[in-house]
This record gives C-alpha cells, sequence and structure tokens, in this order.
C-alpha cells in the first residue's frame, strides 16, 4: 500500500478536542477524535483516533499532519486498530493448569500468585534470582518504572530488553564517539535538503515507507547511496539515475566503509579544517585504513574498486568542504547486527567525520532507530548497566543523585546485570535466575538462536508474561497478565529523531486489562513496597524527569504541559534557567561542541574480521534475515490483522534464479534451511535482486518458519548484539511440506 496520502487535520502534536462540544473529552463519545500516534515503529507517524461506538472496531484511524510522516501512514498503521479487537485478545489474567493448559483468574489471586512465587525463589535463591525483560515498545513511564521496580523492589541487577537486538552496536559506536547516542541527532526533514544520503543495511522502504518521502531530495541529485545484499525497495530508489546501489558480499560493509574513507584520505577529499578542530584520532584511522585500498577490498566485498571510487567522490563532492548541499550518513540493523557491529558503525562514524558532516546544519551522521521507543527504552532503565537519564549503573554520582530521587540508600542498588543473549542463556541455570517477568517482547521469535531460548524458558521456576494477546511467550508462561494497548492509555515516547510525543487514550481496554504502570505498582505494595510506583502516568513522567535531570538524556524541562500545547520538544531539555524561562530543546546536536571531555569527537580504529559463522564446506550459502512491509518485529501483533496477514500470510525465502536452479528448486517449492544451531522450511521465492551466494527470510513467524532458529546468538564483545545478519546455511528442496513440519513441531 505504500505511503497513504494524509486524512487528519495538520494540528501538531496539540491536543485534538471533542468535534462536538469543543472541549477535551476525558470520557471519549462517539465524534470525538484524539491526536496520537502509531504504535509500531520508531518513525512514530502522527494518528488522528476517532471513536466508533458501535461499530466492529471501537474507533478509526486517520494520518495526520506531522514531521516525520506528513500525514502519511503505511499498511501497518492504517490496520492498527485491529489488535484493539483480536479474537484472542487477552482480557483476564491467566493461570497455567495442570494439565499444561490455563484458566482465568482474578487480579489478586495472579498478583498473589506472582508475589508469592518471587519472595519464596528470593529466600532460597536470593534476589538475583529473579530477572525482567522488558521491551522497545514501552512508553517512556513504563520503561523508567520497570527499571525503578527491578532495581528498588526486586533489587536485582538481571534486566535488559529486546532494545539490545536493535540499538544497542550503534548506541556503544556513538557513546565511544561522541560522547552521547540520540539515534538521529537532526530533524529528520532535514534529510530532505542534502544533495547525498548514504544508506547502510536499513529497508526504510518497507520497514518504514513514510520515511521514504525524506530521501526525495537527494534522489533527486542523484545522491541516493544504498548499501545492501538485496535489491531492496529502497535500493530500487537509487534507479534512473537517482543514486548508487552497492550490493556488498554480507557481512562486509565495513570493508565497503574502510575503502570509501581510504579513497577520501588518499585523494585529499577530507575536510581537514573540521578534522583539526573537532575530532581526535585521525592519524589512527588514517593509517587503519591505508591496506584497504579499492582493488584489495573488491576481493572481500565483492564491490567493483571504480564504483566505491565513485561513491566515495560523490559523498565529497556533497559535502560542505566541497561546496556541496550538505550528506548524510545513515545506518541499520542490517550492519549493526553483527559480531563487529560496534566497529563497523564506528567505522561509518569516521567516515562522517572525514567528511565534516557531524555537528552541522545539513548534514549528519544517524542510526535508524527500529522500534516504536527504541530510543527512550535505553535512555530510562530497561538496559543493564544503565539508569534514567542515560546515566551509567557504575558511576557512583550517578547512583547517588537517581538513588536520591527514588528515596533509596545509593548502597541498596543492584550492579550492573548481563546483556539480553548472556541473560537468556542463564535462565533457570544452577547460578542463573529462576524467575523471569516479561513485559512487551516476545523473545521466542525474536531472539537469535531460538530453540535454545526456548529451552531456557522451560527451566524457569517462574514465567510470567505481560501482553496483549498470547504470544508463542506468553503461552510457555506460568501466569499471562493483560495489558493496554497503545490506544488504551497515556503516555509518551521517544522517536527515532529524540523527539518526546505524547500517546493519548482514545477508548477504554477490554475486559480486566491494566497498564504495566497500574501492574508494578501492585506487586510493589504485595512486595512490601508501599510507595513509589503511582498509575498516573503524568506523576510517573515528572518524577522522570527529575531522574534524568543532568544526565545525558536529560527531559527536566518537558513537561505534559508543553507537549499538550504543542511544542515540539527533543532531549536534550534540561530545566528552566535561574530567570524560569524553559528550554527550548535540542533538535540539532553537536552543533558547537561534543559532550566529550575535550569537545572533540573520538574516532577509533577499527578493522574487518569475517562472520563468526562464516560460509564453509557443507554451508556455502549466507543467510540474511529482515522484515516485510506488512509485519512487526515478532509479528504477535500484526499476525492477528485479517489484511495484514491476507498480505503476507506465511514464511519464506528469497533466493536468485541461479541458486534455485542449482539446488534443484523451482518457485513456490518448500525448503528447508540448516545452520549450526537449527532447521527451518519456508516457501521459495526466486528473485534476481539478490546476490546467487544469499539468500533472505523475514524474521516474523514461529514454528518451522522460524528464521531465528537459524541466526547466531554469537555477540558483539562492546554492545552484546547477537549477529542477527550473517550466517551460513545449507538450502535444499524439503522432503515434504511446511504445514507436516509445523505439526511435527507442534507435536513435539
Amino acid at each position: 500500500m505504500g505511503v497513504l496520502p494524509a486524512q487528519g487535520r495538520p494540528d501538531g502534536e496539540r491536543l485534538i478536542v471533542s468535534a462536538s462540544h469543543g472541549t477535551a473529552s476525558p470520557e471519549n463519545t462517539s465524534g470525538d477524535a484524539v491526536a496520537t500516534h502509531c504504535p509500531y515503529c520508531a518513525l512514530q507517524c502522527a494518528q488522528t483516533l476517532t471513536v466508533t461506538p458501535g461499530k466492529r472496531l471501537p474507533l478509526e484511524v486517520a494520518g495526520r499532519e506531522f514531521p516525520t510522516n506528513r500525514g502519511g501512514l503505511c499498511q501497518k498503521g492504517w490496520t492498527s486498530a485491529e489488535v484493539l479487537r483480536a479474537q484472542d485478545r487477552i482480557t483476564s489474567p491467566m493461570i497455567r493448569t495442570a494439565d499444561g493448559g490455563f484458566r482465568e483468574a482474578s487480579w489478586d489471586e495472579a498478583l498473589g500468585l506472582i508475589s508469592t512465587r518471587i519472595e519464596e525463589l528470593q529466600a532460597s535463591h536470593g534476589r538475583e534470582s529473579i530477572a525482567i525483560f522488558g521491551g522497545g515498545g514501552l512508553t517512556n513511564e513504563k520503561a523508567y518504572a520497570l527499571g525503578k521496580f527491578a532495581r528498588t523492589v526486586l533489587r536485582t541487577p538481571f534486566i535488559d530488553y529486546n532494545g539490545r537486538f536493535c540499538m544497542s552496536s550503534a548506541a556503544a559506536a556513538s557513546n565511544r564517539a561522541f560522547g552521547m547516542d540520540r539515534g538521529l541527532g537532526f530533524p529528520l526533514a532535514d534529510l530532505g535538503g542534502a544533495d547525498a544520503v548514504l544508506v547502510l543495511g536499513s529497508n526504510m522502504g518497507v520497514t518504514m515507507p513514510p520515511f521514504v518521502q525524506h530521501l526525495a531530495g537527494s534522489r533527486e541529485r542523484g545522491g541516493l547511496i544504498v548499501v545492501d545484499p538485496r535489491e531492496t525497495v529502497t535500493a530500487k530508489l537509487t534507479h534512473g539515475d537517482k543514486g548508487i546501489h552497492l550490493a556488498p558480499v554480507p557481512g562486509t560493509d565495513m570493508v565497503v566503509l574502510l575503502a570509501l574513507t581510504h579513497v577520501l584520505i588518499a585523494e585529499g577529499l577530507v575536510d581537514t579544517d573540521y578534522l583539526e578542530r573537532r575530532t581526535r584520532g585521525f592519524d589512527a584511522v588514517r593509517r587503519s585504513v591505508a591496506g584497504w585500498w579499492p582493488e584489495r577490498a573488491e576481493g572481500v566485498c565483492g564491490i567493483a574498486a571504480d564504483e566505491l571510487r565513485r561513491t566515495a567522490r560523490l559523498l565529497a563532492k556533497a559535502s560542505p568542504r566541497h561546496g556541496g548541499r550538505g550528506a548524510y550518513v545513515l545506518t541499520g540493523r542490517g550492519m549493526e547486527q553483527m559480531s563487529q557491529g560496534t566497529a563497523c558503525v564506528t567505522a561509518a562514524i569516521n567516515l562522517a567525520l572525514c567528511l565534516g558532516l557531524v555537528g552541522r546544519h545539513g548534514s549528519g551522521f544517524g542510526p535508524v532507530t527500529g522500534q516504536g521507543n527504541g530510543q527512550g527504552g535505553r535512555e530510562h532503565g530497561q538496559k543493564s548497566d544503565q539508569l534514567p537519564g542515560y546515566r551509567m549503573i557504575t558511576d557512583p554520582a550517578a547512583r547517588e543523585y537517581v538513588a536520591g530521587v527514588w528515596g533509596v540508600d545509593p548502597e541498596s542498588l543492584p550492579g550492573p546485570g548481563v546483556p539480553a543473549v548472556k541473560l537468556l542463556d542463564s535462565l533457570g541455570r544452577e547460578d542463573g535466575p529462576q524467575a523471569l517477568l516479561v513485559h512487551g517482547s516476545n523473545m521466542v521469535v525474536s531472539a537469535p538462536n531460538a530453540d535454545a531460548v526456548i529451552e531456557s524458558l522451560k527451566r524457569l521456576q517462574l514465567l510470567v508474561v505481560a501482553d496483549l494477546v498470547p504470544s508463542e511467550t506468553a503461552l510457555l508462561a506460568d501466569v499471562i497478565l493483560p495489558v493496554t494497548q497503545w490506544a488504551e492509555e497515556e503516555g509518551t515516547m521517544t522517536n527515532l529523531e529524540g523527539r518526546i510525543i505524547r500517546r493519548r487514550k482514545a477508548v477504554d481496554a477490554p475486559g480486566e486489562a491494566r497498564s504495566e504502570l497500574w501492574i508494578l505498582g501492585e506487586l510493589a505494595r504485595r512486595l512490601s513496597v508501599y510507595e513509589g510506583f503511582p498509575e498516573d502516568p503524568r506523576v510517573v513522567f515528572d518524577e522522570l524527569a527529575r531522574a534524568s535531570a543532568g544526565g545525558k538524556a536529560d527531559y527536566a524541562g518537558i513537561t505534559y504541559e508543553r507537549l499538550d500545547a504543542g511544542e515540539e520538544l527533543q532531549w536534550p531539555c534540561p530545566a528552566p534557567d535561574a530567570s524560569g524561562k524553559a528550554h527550548p530543546g535540542t533538535p540539532r546536536v553537536f552543533l558547537d561542541r561534543f559532550p566529550t571531555p575535550d569537545g572533540r569527537a573520538t574516532m577509533v580504529a577499527v578493522d574487518h574480521h569475517a562472520p563468526a559463522d562464516d560460509v564453509r564446506a557443507g554451508a556455502r550459502t549466507y543467510l540474511v534475515t529482515g522484515r516485510v512491509l506488512q509485519h512487526y518485529q515478532s509479528g504477535a501483533q500484526t499476525r492477528r490483522v485479517e489484511e495484514l496477514n491476507a498480505a503476507q500470510p506465511e514464511p519464506f525465502v528469497e533466493l536468485h534464479p541461479l541458486l534455485a536452479d542449482r539446488i534443484g528448486v523451482a518457485e513456490g517449492e518448500d525448503v528447508i534451511l540448516t545452520t549450526a544451531r537449527g532447521e527451518a522450511v519456508a516457501r521459495a521465492v526466486l528473485t534476481e535482486g539478490i546476490r546467487p551466494d544469499t539468500v533472505f527470510m523475514p524474521f516474523h513467524w514461529a514454528g518451522a518458519g522460524s528464521a531465528n532458529r537459524l541466526t547466531n546468538d554469537v555477540t558483539d564483545p562492546i554492545s552484546g548484539m547477537p549477529e542477527f545478519k550473517v550466517t551460513a546455511v545449507a538450502i535444499a528442496p524439503a522432503a515434504f511440506p511446511i504445514t507436516t513440519v509445523e505439526e511435527g513441531v507442534n507435536a513435539r
């Protein structure tokens, strides 16, 4: 469906009021319209929700004018109301029965069971026996409360979230280079004025279609550069002299970047004045890329040397140093989800710094955040090593300040935990957590080496999952807790630009569904912590703002009142100054200096290494994974929307006709894929838009067609990011159809 025209009135972030009586309407009735944002990706497209009592769905969705989506929505956004009335929506707490099924329970019984088991496990195994796994779709308020709950109620170090699978390598590289990680450090609309935009490992034409309109300017000037082993929707935007598509060998994005930087230096195209004034470490980078001349790089990444030179020169011409309108370097999961992900993003940062792009109007560097609140989720306490405001939990001053806001002794706060993959592997082991509380994540589908994750969850003595539908992870739980969805709650989100936006309630949740804020407060009281967990998200946000004050991600000057008045605020946004003047927020970061001790960006020399599970005899093909337009993340929501599921109903694998011919597979036939971790079965889709040495599989499905049964859980040594994006795979015709395989898996 792509980007659709706007159908909502362009009133920014102002609260839309009742059409009938012209006043804000907390009790929404027919005709009321509410300004909010899409529940899916980090673009956070603006929506207008109109309440429709008595109809099949409780509300209608329309696009609304906003800087990121300009009124457009993708297929997922337009159909988002369907999830509110999913046929299997969980509307009451569920407790597992002796025969393996579930029965309905009261909240009092369910929370009583959970709190009793937590107390028993802590008594027998210690406080570290309880762990939490959060999600990048939770509001800022929920993410904050979840981190606070882990550290002040459970007093466990073991909390992490699925954002570890999304942005951790980009965050690690940005913090190391710039002293701060804010995703895009500029408004998305700035892209439109650039002569060139380099996109590495992102297919936003599918994952966030309204984004594409911001690439129109660079396309008109022939400057869109897309690096991807597939000819994706985004790569096709370069056709017709609109830019360049580079299709490297999977896992060699680093080599492309090192070669481009080599050309810039060798041909005298770097911005030497900028490098001298605003960076340190250039000499080490210069020496490190000296060995990556284009001809050598071609032998590794498969991109012709002349094409690498042409790309480097195009970027240089677009840069301010050479009189261009500007250039941007954007990274995505395709290059970040690797065991060298942090180093790969660092190479992209080095390239951008050599061109003098970062911290300049009309130019820049930025990773494209994927999850709806992937940015805010990691800023306020869900990551294993962080406290609110992007403070590090190992910093004594940070611990003292946040403990003061929370009213606890700094010594009572636990130390850092472990990243997601290590946490999941430790579950149920003798020295690992024995209980796990899951909020907003479906790791059975979304985590690497999924079969091993299932075994980890089965080892637990207590698994509690809070979700709106019975996801694959929820179906393994001892207790399932029903929670509210986006249109049923108030809160804030932080989008890919660091822009704080309001999520607003339009309708009541069905049945007994409750907000995580209420759930955490009730659990805290049952665990003898009687204060500090209010249900009102406005109160929670005010505390979050205080806790973040002075941190890297400073929200201290942001209030619901300012957001509801229509102010567009991007962090950092400190508290008002001594005169009471409100801070306007920071749309563009690093314009004057970097938040490092000397105000300069740090360039770090990096080098390439092959994937941990590289092609070899018996597994001669590369597997890459990704998303399709109709589905989001694990598919727990979108697979329940009839229109989306009809358009993309089952797992598939894309392969080149040459590869299909070699293994004897025709279009539509089932193939079996085997890696060192497991097997999957999917239908073959033949396309010439992929390298003959590569196959692509989307990861939205569970069971026999689960791509993450195949992916590698080896991690980046700095970020803890698993190597989702490249692994060696053997592919062959399946001996039986996928439906038979599914039945076998279910039987086991």
